[in-house]
């Protein structure tokens, strides 16, 4: 298949093609007509990227993933090395659980001291003149 056709299969921009081409995780073949060619491969690799990418991990920590592909293996996370960016990746998600932890209980004794100093409203009035029960 052409660029075009891999880029709409994969959800991608031709140009995106082009990034991850540049950056060596999608091979450059190019068909005797010189125009880019690519196979189911191709698309299965760039499907792996992608939802690596929507879990958070950046480009080069997808790098594994691909190489794992390549090398035959049914799946990206197959490989040894693809499991250790996974333990990375959750010992990084793990930190920013614990930040978030902090932060939140930070806003949260901010909001309960708020509230604590704040002056009592007062009683809302009826529409006859008279404060509501």
């Amino acid at each position: 298949m052409r660029i075009g056709e891999l880029a709409r299969r994969a959800g991608v921009t031709t140009r995106t093609l082009r990034y991850y081409e540049s950056r060596g995780l999608l091979p450059a073949r190019r068909g005797d007509n010189g125009y880019r060619t690519y196979g189911e491969d191709d698309l299965r690799l760039l499907r792996q990227i992608r939802v690596l990418q929507d879990f958070g991990f950046g480009l080069e920590e997808t790098r594994p993933f691909v190489e794992c592909l390549r090398a035959g293996h049914p799946a990206g996370d197959a490989c040894p090395a693809s499991l250790a960016v996974y333990r990375r990746k959750l010992t990084e998600l793990d930190a920013l659980i614990d930040q978030l932890g902090s932060v939140r209980a930070q806003v949260a004794a901010q909001l309960a001291a708020a509230e604590a100093a704040r002056p009592e409203a007062p009683a809302p009035r009826c529409q006859f003149g008279g404060t509501t029960p």
